[in-house]
């Protein structure tokens, strides 16, 4: 069975002897240029045999064509990039936000010679999907945290508009992706969270603009959502178009068999990444022996809540990989 098969029969939900298993982290100072980015996630993927290949782009390169300016200086030390020149600094702002258009937009066109170049590397051996940002996540770095104050003004929906020039740009993108050979989409969404934005905020901001991209990637088979968060909206989030549904499980609710039974979708999660990154072995343990056993084996792929922050060692994942194995055997007795 070769690794489009395992993803494909997790996503049907049939019981698999070898649950699918990968994990995805930062690439600090490659990551803005294609081949390099490409040849060092190849080389994890195949490292780590991993089962399929979530594009590592850097964070911030959904607002890179917008003229702001970005220190990436603290994403090598464990930490993330900060936006510290932007043209959105009041609500004014957003009614002069530009349409991309993707033949033009050179960060935009970067990050689809990054997938290409991994696609010809890969050369079928396992699925890709390609890291998008939220229309939503993309104006709140825009606004550098700024944007629920901005929202407040909105009277004239010029945040609206905006929303919807994002949304139009990051559709395009997601399409092209895919018609270049991706098996779909990592829609990231990092405002969908209670602790960013109440859910009448994000019915009415997020929701439109979160549907108008995942039809642009309505061709992809292998479309998952990332609710990023420690208290997600999942009432507003658990039916959307995707066909893989992933949150931090464990560091937060619900609980992943309420999470599988709740979306009838597949889990892509079950191991807290920060275990990952302190080297906490028992905590592992746990996390994908609950994992593996509360799902009987289906709607399962095993990986990390969110991206490993850098660096991490090895062996540490060495030994999720063997309780892998270990929990399977148990599970299948």
């Amino acid at each position: 069975m070769n690794k489009f098969d395992r993803i494909k029969l997790a996503i049907s939900g049939e019981k698999q002897s070898s649950i699918p298993f990968s994990f995805w982290t930062h690439l600090p100072e490659i990551d803005r240029s294609p081949k390099e980015v490409a040849q060092a996630t190849y080389d994890l993927f195949k490292q780590y045999d991993l089962d399929f290949i979530k594009t590592m782009n850097n964070g911030m390169y959904a607002v890179e064509d917008y003229n702001t300016e970005i220190d990436f200086s603290e994403v090598a030390k464990g930490g993330v990039a900060k936006v510290v020149k932007t043209p959105i600094n009041a609500y004014e702002d957003w009614s002069n936000l530009p349409l991309l258009e993707l033949e033009t937009a050179s960060a935009l066109q970067r990050e689809l010679d990054h997938l290409e170049h991994l696609l010809n590397l890969v050369d079928g051996e396992a699925p890709v999907i390609m890291t998008v940002f939220s229309p939503l996540t993309t104006a709140d770095k825009l606004a550098k945290g700024q944007l629920i104050n901005h929202l407040k003004q909105d009277e004239h929906g010029s945040i609206h508009q905006a929303l919807d020039k994002i949304a139009k740009s990051t559709a395009a993108l997601a399409h092209k992706a895919i018609e270049l050979g991706a098996a779909g989409v990592y829609f990231a969404s990092q405002m969908s969270s209670y602790d960013k934005a109440s859910e009448e905020i994000y019915a009415e901001y997020g929701v439109p603009y979160d549907l108008q991209v995942l039809e642009g990637a309505r061709d992809g088979w292998f479309n998952a959502i990332h609710a990023h968060g420690d208290d997600i909206m999942f009432d507003l989030v658990k039916d959307y178009p995707v066909q893989v549904f992933n949150w931090h499980v464990w560091e937060s609710l619900p609980d992943l068999k309420e999470g599988i039974d709740y979306t009838n979708k597949c889990v892509m999660g079950g191991i807290a990444r920060m275990d990952i990154t302190h080297n906490n072995r028992n905590p592992l343990r746990h996390q994908i022996y609950r994992s593996i056993t509360e799902s009987g084996g289906k709607h399962l792929i095993l990986t990390p809540g969110c991206g490993i922050r850098h660096p991490f060692e090895e062996d540490t994942i060495r030994y999720v990989q063997k309780v892998k194995v270990e929990t399977e055997a148990l599970l299948n007795k």
